[in-house]
């Protein structure tokens, strides 16, 4: 048994077995009791501080996977909730839970104080701004959500400032996301419709505002049950023309979005980057949505790397060149290699199972060239909308 997990620990971790529990329909005191019981265990069962972390991985994921809530589920009642009565409080808020990390952040699940308060649930952002090197910045991301406020645009509730500089944004705490929904083959055809229309309502709204989200991916689509609604969420990096700490729009930082879900421009250096960065991005997210499996387009190898990424776009959609992306020259680092001239697959063999509408809605936004590839309010009109959501 390892020694040197804390209680602490433990404590959180049972509180997100019991969560899982709950969300497979399970009582309060019965998903207590069954959290209690798997956690010891595992840490029983364990050699060591690694392997019991990955045993309770392993555990919740096959709770979610095998006890898949109903397409009409709704939000569990308020005292159904398993908060960890220990915790903290920040402002309005008591039972701070931890639920994840971020890459510049720490998220805790909250209930309100006030037993009035129009959302009782909540996430809680903590991050220190001072802390955060740039693209990063929870300041300019809390007047941005302000500002960018839609149906479909994850609602900042409250902001928190609190000792030691700590900056609190305040968000409903929404229980289902993309990512989860995918890797568990979850997402059915009304899910796909939602999501879809969500997603492309919410880039519009922001792009005509000049925004960029500069990270589209699944797990930023969040729902609040399975039956929706859809927000985009973390507005983290996102760039804005008018807020004084984004950068000149010549001068954009390249060292954005994540992985396979970044556009072939800013891994060669283009700094006049526009809001087809998030088309490119969203294509790459409905191509998981539509293709068998719901696998990722691209791989960017098990490091994450930039060489890795950029052979697995040429090797899926051909070499580019001056044709197929004119745009590429403007880009400081095209150039400087050589690459491999690999023929562009067939995007049938690309999206197996894909229907028509789909492969030639990704082939229109997975598209070397920014200049051509769809708009969000193109997305809106494609026949892609009308064929998932039929």
């Amino acid at each position: 048994m390892p020694a040197d997990i804390s209680f602490t620990e433990r404590l959180s971790n049972i509180v997100s077995l019991a969560n899982a529990f709950i969300s497979a329909g399970n009582d309060g005191d019965i998903a207590r009791n069954k959290a209690r019981d798997l956690e010891g265990e595992l840490l029983q069962s364990a050699s060591s501080p690694e392997e019991y972390q990955r045993q309770l991985q392993k555990a919740l994921k096959a709770t979610q996977a095998q006890n898949a809530a109903p397409a009409d589920e709704t939000e569990l009642p308020q005292e159904q909730e398993i908060l960890n009565l220990e915790g903290p409080s920040f402002g309005a808020y008591k039972y701070a839970t931890y639920h994840t990390d971020g890459q510049m952040s720490t998220i805790f699940k909250a209930q309100a104080k006030d037993e009035n308060a129009p959302v009782r649930i909540v996430a809680l952002k903590v991050t220190h701004p001072g802390m955060m090197t740039p693209p990063h910045n929870s300041e300019r991301e809390a007047r941005l959500l302000v500002k960018a406020r839609h149906e479909h645009v994850v609602p900042l509730l409250d902001t928190i400032h609190e000792s030691g500089g700590r900056l609190v944004l305040v968000f409903p705490f929404l229980r289902q996301d993309l990512e989860n929904l995918l890797r568990s083959d979850r997402l059915d055809r009304q899910q796909s419709s939602m999501v879809f229309d969500g997603l492309f309502q919410a880039l519009e709204h922001i792009h005509a505002l000049g925004m960029i989200h500069r990270d589209v991916k699944p797990s930023n689509i969040l729902l609040k049950t399975m039956s929706g609604p859809v927000y985009l969420i973390d507005f983290g990096i996102a760039w804005s023309p008018d807020d004084k700490d984004s950068e000149p729009a010549d001068t954009k930082i390249t060292d954005v979005g994540t992985t396979c879900y970044r556009p072939p421009e800013i891994l060669f250096g283009d700094r006049s980057y526009d809001t087809s960065l998030d088309m490119w991005a969203a294509g790459c997210v409905v191509a998981e949505m539509v293709r068998d499996g719901h696998h990722p387009l691209f791989d960017a190898g098990p490091l994450g790397s930039e060489l890795s990424l950029i052979k697995s776009m040429f090797t899926t959609l051909g070499t580019p060149d001056v044709d197929s992306w004119p745009s590429a020259e403007a880009c400081r680092d095209w150039g400087k290699m050589r690459f491999q001239k690999f023929p562009a697959k067939p995007w049938k063999e690309i999206l197996p199972g894909a229907s028509v509408a789909a492969i030639d809605f990704v082939s229109k936004t997975v598209f070397y060239e920014k200049t051509r590839r769809l708009t969000a309010k193109e997305a809106l009109r494609h026949d892609l909308k009308s064929v998932i959501g039929g």
